[in-house]
């Protein structure tokens, strides 16, 4: 059996700034949709208010994905085929714990180091667990409040 393609979809309130939040937290690449947006305001099947500009890229307004730097993408429409993370805006804020999440794992001994640089990028630590044999790791939060672990 094949592996098959993916993409976990994320709710958000800021859906371009999470997606540089976790590119930057995973070494992943925000796609680039301008390309795309530009044939389909082209054509007609697109309306600016459907667009909006973030970090100088014209962008779907409430949507935005980061993909893995080895995995193959769509180079028309900048859409990763493999390991891929969707951002996309939703109406109601977070209200409870995450019911799935994203552990981040550091080399052997780098967990202060990959600590430390996740809360540069805007992470907090909300506590550390310690599992005995199995090492301990950090429950952290990303800049919208969505619980990860870094281990």
């Amino acid at each position: 059996m094949v592996a098959l393609n993916w993409k976990l979809v994320i709710d958000t309130q800021d859906a371009p700034a999470l997606a540089d939040f976790w590119a930057a937290a995973l070494g992943y690449e925000v796609e680039d949709p301008g390309p795309l947006i530009g044939r389909l305001l082209a054509a007609g099947h697109l309306t600016e208010d459907a667009v909006t500009e973030h970090g100088g890229r014209r962008v779907f307004r409430g949507f935005a994905a980061i993909r893995h730097p080895e995995d193959p993408y769509d180079e028309v429409s900048g859409i990763g085929h493999g390991r891929r993370l969707l951002f996309q805006d939703v109406p109601e804020p977070k209200t409870a714990k995450n019911r799935l999440h994203i552990d981040v794992h550091s080399d052997p001994g780098g967990l202060d180091v990959l600590v430390a640089r996740l809360e540069t990028l805007g992470a907090t630590r909300v506590r550390e667990l310690d599992k005995g044999p199995a090492g301990h790791w950090w429950v952290m939060r990303d800049p919208e409040g969505n619980e990860f672990c870094a281990a």
